[in-house]
């Protein structure tokens, strides 16, 4: 199950222990880490990434769920989610990125407050106990929660209500009167413009998920290759997931451009 994971530590040290503890849970099989991060909160609420695993398939931050969740975490201090998306749209965007909801976030601001150190990872488990086993020992909080495909949804969501305008505006306009016909051609050629951009930004996302899956399973991939019995299987299912997960949202993205751009 993919999963993003945030793991709050007291101390540098043990934030660091954490990381490779994951390492190792993924080496033997019992998890799979796709991308990890240590990171600390300051005094003033600034989220800085002190070390990033380059060993995992997804080996940047930046524009990746992992990087989405991270920069969310550097919101204000001491806001709900709530408050932080109602005053800051990008975190709203980073939010769905990342594929978390408001509740885990909540969650996380509550544990990671200012001077505490954190893990953040995208992982994939079958059980949470390997994980909160060795981050117990290690004094660690651990916070998770099932990626959801939240872009897809909204994407869909504005499509169809731009489509659904567009509609109406052509019905109208073709009983209207001459002079009111360009006026409303007008309010039709904008609202395209704004699907056409939704469509776009849509690809895009579609392309980006595309290729995190890829990485995923390749490493996977060379993962099972050298793995036997059950771990090998493990990863086996881990690699089927992600591969239905990624064909089920390229499926629905696809939906959205089946049709003519300007309707």
């Amino acid at each position: 199950m993919e999963r993003m994971l945030v793991v709050v530590f007291d101390d540098e040290l043990k934030a660091y222990d954490g990381y490779r503890a994951l390492t190792e849970l993924d080496s033997e099989g019992s998890i799979s880490v796709h991308a990890q991060a240590v990171i600390k909160k300051d005094d003033k609420g600034n989220v800085t990434v002190k070390q990033k695993g380059d060993d995992f398939p997804i080996r940047t931050v930046g524009g990746t769920a992992i990087g989405a969740l991270i920069g969310v975490l550097g919101g204000p201090i001491g806001l709900s989610i709530g408050a932080v998306a109602g005053t800051f749209a990008g975190s709203i965007l980073d939010m769905n990125r990342a594929g978390v909801n408001a509740d885990f976030l909540d969650d996380v601001f509550e544990k990671l407050k200012p001077s505490k150190w954190a893990i953040v990872a995208d992982i994939n488990e079958e059980w949470v106990t390997p994980v909160d086993t060795r981050m117990a020992a290690l004094g660690g909080t651990v916070l998770r929660v099932t990626r959801q495909d939240v872009e897809n949804e909204q994407d869909s969501r504005s499509v169809a209500a731009l489509k659904a305008d567009i509609a109406q505006l052509k019905s109208e306009q073709a009983k209207s009167r001459t002079d009111q016909k360009a006026k409303i051609q007008s309010m039709i050629d904008k609202l395209n413009k704004k699907l056409h951009l939704k469509l776009e930004l849509a690809k895009q996302r579609s392309k980006q998920e595309q290729e995190e899956a890829k990485a995923k399973v390749e490493a996977l991939e060379k993962k099972a290759a050298r793995a036997k019995g059950e771990a090998k299987a493990k990863i086996e299912a881990r690699i089927a997931d992600i591969k239905k997960k990624s064909k089920e949202s390229r499926e629905r993205y696809k939906v959205l451009w089946e049709d003519d751009v300007f309707l």
